[in-house]
């Protein structure tokens, strides 16, 4: 073992301790004596980014167990030999801190819980059960995950600008997606969600790519994963001249925006976004608008970590992850504008909001003191 392999295991057997001792608080809380982890988000958050399915529309190839004394982690049998040497390190595996039980391919995953010591006698719930104290739990990035996200966020928000800047107005709203696609691969980036309208489609608020021509104004949208964690972004081209009226259309929803950044605190309870939200868009616009689309919510390890809803019981906190999405549409100019980054509130102090999906040839407009991204224009 190399120096730097040496040194990557000991940080990822350090940020597996830490997550797993906020689940052993958890445990404490719950007076439960195990949890299981059986989603993607949960497990690849537990195990520093590990890569838990095979196809994003599969379900996770392992479960983990989680006890005050380690993890305890069922592998489907055929998929061991590659889960310990690319995704678990045999550090963790060596050292009993996880224990690995191959469950044959043909059985459910949940069988190996019959194979722990003692586990028949235990008080174990899955974790659905608590689901909004997993995420609190998620929740705080740690230095090393940080340091993960900017790296991803940053590559993607390359990516994007890559495509764009080659943009032609005759292009299809497929071809834009399919060399984004192939931009975000060859960053290491699993792009989960590809969104692109061109000038004609502009009314649709998810416009999953069509055959249709991007036109005089286009918009593309990712969402991309690696190492466990997703970041969004959204950007917008233009070919000519804007319409009357259409910058100012745009730079509304910017105020929007910086609306939802200057309300967020810690220990606010995620809700009450809903009432900065339902009162900053009908000073700019429709007072329904709000209601056309979700607003995004919380990221990091599910696309929305949760969704913001007016019932969801979370609390924002310091070193939290967000992913919002205001969006209009305007009949009368034929337009729609839509803004989402992917940024990280450091609570209070100067620059509380921290963009990670930004690059420095995109333009930009500063609002509230916080560079936003603009229509790019070509």
């Amino acid at each position: 073992m190399t120096d730097d392999t040496r040194t990557e295991a000991e940080g990822t057997r350090a940020e597996v301790a830490a997550k797993h001792a906020r689940l052993v608080a958890l445990l404490d809380e719950r007076a439960l004596d195990g949890l299981i982890l059986n989603t993607a988000g949960s497990l690849s958050w537990l195990l520093a980014g590990a890569r838990v399915t095979v196809d994003a529309a599969s379900g996770p190839v392992f479960q983990a167990l989680v006890t005050r004394s380690g993890i305890d982690l069922g592998i489907a049998a055929n998929e061991v030999n590659r889960i310990l040497a690319e995704e678990v390190p045999e550090s963790l595996a060596h050292d009993g801190f996880v224990t690995v039980h191959p469950v044959p391919w043909y059985e459910p995953l949940s069988t190996f819980v019959d194979s722990v010591p003692g586990a028949d006698q235990w008080a174990i719930d899955a974790e659905g059960d608590h689901a909004p104290a997993l995420r609190a739990a998620r929740a705080v990035l740690l230095d090393a995950e940080l340091d993960r996200y900017r790296h991803l966020a940053q590559d993607l928000a390359t990516a994007m600008s890559d495509v764009l800047l080659a943009a032609k107005p005759e292009m299809s709203e497929l071809e834009l997606t399919a060399d984004l696609s192939h931009a975000a691969r060859r960053q290491g980036a699993e792009p989960l969600v590809l969104l692109a309208c061109g000038e004609a489609r502009a009314a649709y608020r998810h416009p999953l790519p069509t055959e249709a021509k991007l036109g005089r104004r286009a918009m593309l949208v990712i969402s991309g994963r690696r190492k466990g964690m997703l970041a969004h972004l959204t950007r917008w081209v233009r070919f000519g001249d804007p319409k009357d009226g259409e910058e100012e259309f745009e730079t509304k929803l910017l105020e929007v925006e910086a609306d939802i950044f200057s309300d967020l605190w810690d220990g606010r309870p995620l809700r009450d976004m809903m009432t900065t939200i339902q009162r900053s868009y009908p000073r700019r616009f429709d007072a329904e608008e709000w209601t056309r689309h979700h607003q995004g919510g919380a990221a990091g390890y599910v696309g929305r970590d949760p969704m913001l809803t007016p019932d969801v019981p979370d609390i924002v906190q310091t070193g939290q992850a967000f992913a919002w999405n205001p969006s209009a549409h305007s009949q009368a100019l034929g337009i729609g504008a839509k803004v989402e980054d992917t940024v990280v509130f450091h609570g209070e102090g100067p620059g509380p909001i921290e963009v990670l999906t930004a690059d420095g040839r995109w333009p930009t407009a500063t609002v509230n003191g916080i560079a936003r991204p603009v229509t790019l224009q070509l």
